[in-house]
């Protein structure tokens, strides 16, 4: 084999490692946006929880005598 075909061989080895870690990022980077849209998902569900429960305890306080 001569200088060059073991240059080359080096350099796709090389790429398919690229290739390999930009596949493996995609896939993480899915899976990241999907985690982040179930956070922000619950996030805002709690949110309207905590403001049903801050407009029951202002009712209830209105209920209160002085």
């Amino acid at each position: 084999m001569s200088r060059v075909e073991g240059e080359l061989n080096s350099l796709e080895a090389k790429v398919a490692q690229v290739v390999t870690l930009c596949e493996r990022l995609r896939a993480e980077n899915i899976e990241l946006r999907q985690n982040l849209a179930r956070a922000q998902s619950d996030t805002q569900r709690l949110a309207e929880k905590v403001e049903g429960a801050r407009a029951k305890v202002e009712n209830l306080l209105t209920r209160l005598p002085e």
